[in-house]
């Protein structure tokens, strides 16, 4: 079993490749060049609501991608302070 710290990187990972495809369905056409034919309203309106909901799903993803980046590097960069000295001693520098 991996260890919580590689599965996080791996979620991370996958979470990036998510957004991409996101992007890449909000950066379609909703028209395609050289249609005929005239798109039904709801039709329109449902390829719309789908972009949008891409949009706003790949800035979630974002967001918490970014918020677990950091709680990760702050994991790696906190160290215990061993010292012999007291709270006290050390705050009243």
């Amino acid at each position: 079993m991996q260890d919580s710290r590689k599965l996080k990187e791996r979620i991370i990972s996958a979470g990036r490749v998510a957004v991409e495809q996101l992007i890449k369905v909000a950066q379609e056409d909703i028209l395609k060049p050289g249609e005929d034919d005239d798109l039904a309203a709801d039709r329109l309106k449902n390829a719309a609501a789908t972009k949008k909901l891409a949009i706003f799903d790949a800035l979630e993803i974002l967001n918490r991608i970014d918020s677990e980046e950091e709680e990760l590097e702050l994991a790696s960069t906190s160290t215990k302070t061993e010292t012999k000295v007291g709270f006290a001693e050390r705050r009243s520098r």
